[in-house]
């Protein structure tokens, strides 16, 4: 069988029409690391009022927290594998249980191509016009993902999730949706206000709301766009994934992730060229350990939470907590922290050590 070329946020459906999204860059061979995304009625229903999708007759229910990994460990169990490096089960699909995929740059492509013939289409329209008469970004820089990509959204009441493909090209982004942030336009950042987080309801043990709203604003990559035409404000997310050549899987069938226990520290960062992505990857110089092990050769921090992506920038000093894990492979050892799912899930943080008007 020839190896699929997936990447994050590409979107699979299964045998049994669960639809999974790949999850970052680190995959075994034959199979995809996800997230479980929507599943059919004829297989799962949902209480929650805000999971209902409908594609003509066919009704899906998307998950949300949680829910979609439970589901298939106790369902679906053919939709995990042993995966090496962590040694433990993961969520994913393997490449012979792959019905089909979807590829956000293509239905992006495709949603372009024909006029709008809806509200929501309409919107993504007027705003990509908006953004590349202010810049070189094309239509081959995007892609398009959630509920638009599998054509069960609804056009007046849908967010758009889009897709910026590569470094550079998130930074032109940024700069452009900047100079709109800072005019009277119908572009804003959805982080200018403290509406954005009134009704969130917040979890997180080390890290407040308003921390919260100090770091999504300074990202640019959440916006809101205001459509004169329908009336409608559309909260639109720009998520960045990485080209084909800036793909590095690191974790071979050799690699072995060790958990160390819990760390709390203070680091500067030294490189951040990979935080924009999902796993995001900070390399640190440690500062202090306030609390855990100490030990050498603490590299990074490397998050899969995505409220901590874009979080930090070279040569800010941050505050992290998180797992501690050592990396072992054929040719170097070194630790790092770890934000990811698991029973400590909230404690985790990655912030700024400065005042965020907290």
């Amino acid at each position: 069988m020839t190896p699929l070329k997936l990447r994050d946020r590409d979107a699979i459906i299964t045998k049994n029409n669960i639809i999974f999204r790949v999850y970052g860059y680190f995959h075994p061979p034959s199979a995809y690391v996800c997230d479980v995304e929507y599943a059919p009625s004829a297989i799962y229903k949902s209480t929650d009022p805000r999971a209902f999708r409908a594609k003509g007759k066919q009704v899906y229910y998307k998950f949300y927290t949680d829910e979609g990994l439970r589901f298939v460990q106790q369902n679906y169990p053919q939709h995990t594998f042993f995966h090496a490096p962590l040694q433990q089960r993961l969520v994913g699909v393997r490449q012979k249980l792959i019905r089909r995929t979807r590829k956000p740059k293509n239905c992006f492509k495709r949603l372009m191509e024909k006029p709008p013939k809806d509200a929501l289409l309409n919107v993504l329209h007027g705003m990509f016009s908006l953004l590349t008469t202010r810049s070189m970004l094309q239509r081959k820089d995007f892609g398009v993902f959630g509920s638009l990509l599998h054509s069960f959204y609804h056009p007046n009441f849908s967010d758009i999730d889009l897709i910026v493909y590569g470094r550079e090209k998130l930074g032109k982004l940024c700069d452009v949706l900047k100079e709109f942030y800072q005019e009277e336009s119908s572009l804003r950042n959805e982080f200018e206000t403290e509406e954005a987080i009134k009704r969130k309801h917040w979890r997180f043990m080390n890290y407040s709301p308003k921390e919260y709203l100090w770091h999504q604003r300074r990202k640019m990559i959440y916006t809101v766009f205001e459509d004169e035409k329908s009336g409608r404000v559309v909260k639109t997310e720009f998520e960045p994934v990485k080209k084909w050549k800036e793909i590095r899987n690191e974790y071979n069938s050799k690699t072995r992730v060790i958990k160390k226990g819990w760390i709390k520290a203070v680091a500067r960062i030294i490189d951040d060229r990979d935080a924009p992505f999902i796993p995001s990857i900070y390399q640190i110089d440690p500062i202090k350990v306030l609390e855990g092990v100490k030990v050498e050769n603490l590299q990074r921090v490397i998050s899969y939470v995505e409220e901590f992506r874009m979080q930090t920038g070279r040569d800010e000093e941050v505050y992290v907590e998180g797992n501690l894990e050592q990396v072992v492979s054929s040719t170097r050892t070194f630790h790092q922290i770890t934000l990811t799912y698991g029973p400590r899930y909230y404690e985790q943080v990655l912030k700024v050590l400065k005042k965020c008007d907290a």
